[in-house]
């Protein structure tokens, strides 16, 4: 029971990393008209399910995960740099950063200690801390993506409830909806072999860039 505690906390978002300040691109989106509805709201985020978090985030938070259970340091370094190589946009890797340094300044408050030969790898990139925090609580690699998979999708509905606006309910239905498509997903990501794993989201990748740029915005990404 106390490492699914662990794990409703680790993926909580009042957990104080800042996650809530960021939209992956979606401001932009829904400013350009891309994203205009809860129909489209979910199509966007489906589409960044399947061909990021499955193919890229959710393989390599697997392989981190083992790699800390088997103190692989260098394994580690590798996925930590596999991932900032795949975000695309300077505001994708800045993201990626700034969550990561935030996430590893709490973690030894939280009695969770970082190697020191880590250091940098767990402050580069979220997916680290995670991971790290994940198998020093005793949280099942499957249990662990699942709670990473519902946080992400949880931010991206209420960036969308908040920006297209959708009244709540929408988005508590849309968020009902998408979850049933976890599992699944999950299973996909648990099997994918390393010459697969990587993301093919160009329209993210655009809004990402042009929102680096946007006039008036509330996301820092």
């Amino acid at each position: 029971m106390l490492p699914d505690l662990r794990l409703y906390q680790l993926c909580s978002p009042s957990l104080p990393i800042g996650a809530f300040t960021y939209s992956q691109g979606l401001e932009w989106a829904i400013e350009r008209g891309w994203v205009n509805s809860a129909d489209s709201l979910g199509d966007w985020l489906g589409s960044v399910l399947q061909h990021s978090l499955v193919t890229l985030e959710l393989p390599l938070l697997s392989r981190l995960h083992g790699a800390f259970r088997q103190q692989e340091e260098a394994r580690v370094e590798e996925y930590c740099q596999w991932l900032l190589c795949c975000r695309e946009t300077r505001e994708l890797r800045q993201e990626e950063r700034q969550r990561g340094a935030a996430l590893a300044t709490l973690l030894p408050n939280l009695g969770i200690v970082i190697p020191p030969a880590l250091d940098a790898s767990v402050r580069s990139t979220q997916l680290a801390g995670f991971a790290l925090a994940a198998a020093r609580w005793d949280i099942a690699p499957r249990d662990a993506l699942l709670g990473f998979s519902w946080s992400w999708l949880e931010a991206g509905v209420m960036a969308g409830v908040k920006l297209v606006p959708l009244g709540q309910t929408a988005g508590q239905q849309l968020l009902l909806r998408l979850c049933e498509t976890l599992p699944a997903a999950l299973d996909r990501a648990l099997a994918l072999d390393d010459e697969h794993i990587g993301s093919s989201t160009p329209a993210l990748a655009i809004a990402s860039s042009r929102h680096e740029t946007q006039y008036t915005r509330l996301f820092r990404s």
